[in-house]
C-alpha cells in the first residue's frame, strides 16, 4: 500500500464484505468485528478480531481473505485505494482482544 494511502481502507473492504456496507446500524449481520493496523512504510499489517458462531467461522475467514485478496476499494469520494495481500493467517487472541471480542459480540 502506498505510504500516502489510508490503511483504514483495507478494513473498510472487510466491513463491506462482511456487512454489505461500511456504514450500517449495529450489529454486524454475519460477525461483529474490529480491524486495527500497523504501518511500516508501504507495508501495513492488519489485525482483525471478530466474533462469530462456530459454524460461521470458516465463512467469515473466507470473506475476510476475499476482501483483502481483491486488492482495492473505491471510497465514496471516488478515490480507489490499492494494496497487495502478501499473507493471511489466523492468530491467537491476546487477553485484551478476547475481552474486545466478547464486548462486540454482546456477551
Amino acid at each position: 500500500m502506498d505510504a500516502e494511502s489510508d490503511p483504514g481502507t483495507a478494513g473498510a473492504a472487510i466491513t463491506v464484505e462482511l456487512c454489505g456496507s461500511w456504514e450500517h446500524p449495529p450489529p454486524c449481520p454475519l460477525a461483529p468485528h474490529h480491524t486495527s493496523h500497523q504501518r511500516d512504510g508501504n507495508a501495513v499489517a492488519l489485525r482483525v478480531v471478530f466474533a462469530a458462531e462456530p459454524k460461521a467461522e470458516n465463512e467469515v475467514r473466507r470473506r475476510i481473505e476475499s476482501a483483502l485478496a481483491a486488492g482495492s476499494l473505491s471510497g465514496p469520494d471516488g478515490i480507489t485505494t490499492r494494496w497487495s495481500l502478501l499473507r493471511s493467517a489466523a492468530g491467537s487472541l491476546s487477553e485484551a482482544e478476547r475481552e474486545h471480542a466478547q464486548r462486540i459480540a454482546g456477551t
